[in-house]
């Protein structure tokens, strides 16, 4: 095979897969994501409890859940909670899995109201996947979730190590 293929091949294979990217960027793509995520939700939650008699009533009302004082301030306190620790990828997952079910009743008020519109699910039905992806994936690399991932890792080897030394200590003895 000359070089010129071996080439064309090797940028082909640059452009087409997905695996190519270094790690850091992948990581820094994640980190950009949870970082614009958050920002925006943050704003979302923040407007829900600036009017929560006002979000109650034109939207759990609307798809009929009880209590929807109770359910407007469940939403409210998602969004304004869960966004910031998404940003800086501490509770990771359970903050996108909040955050993912937030917007899956957004989805099902805006089905149950408009219809099944694309203009009026799209921007909720791209937050719930983006949601769900960091609920699955975890924060990264770049999220407090993994330094203390890391740390726990640490000790657990150290743990292990410090038990069979005390084993092998024990069973010299006897």
């Amino acid at each position: 095979m000359n070089n010129t293929i071996r080439t064309v091949a090797s940028v082909g294979r640059q452009i087409l897969g997905s695996d190519t990217a270094p790690v850091s960027l992948t990581q820094a793509s994640l980190l950009l994501l949870r970082v614009v995520l958050g920002s925006v939700m943050i704003h979302n939650g923040l407007d829900k409890l600036a009017d929560i008699p006002g979000f109650a009533e034109a939207y759990v009302e609307a798809i009929g859940l009880p209590f929807p004082i109770f359910f407007a301030y469940i939403a409210a306190i998602t969004e304004t909670v869960a966004s910031p620790l998404l940003i800086l990828g501490f509770l990771t997952r359970p903050a996108a899995l909040g955050l993912c079910s937030t917007m899956l009743v957004a989805n099902y008020h805006h089905i149950l109201i408009g219809g099944f519109s694309i203009p009026s699910i799209e921007l909720s039905s791209i937050y719930a996947v983006s949601f769900a992806f960091f609920a699955v994936y975890g924060g990264g690399k770049y999220a407090i979730d993994s330094l203390i991932a890391n740390a726990l890792s640490k000790f657990l080897a150290n743990g292990k190590t410090s038990a069979a030394t005390e084993s092998v200590s024990v069973s010299a003895s006897n």
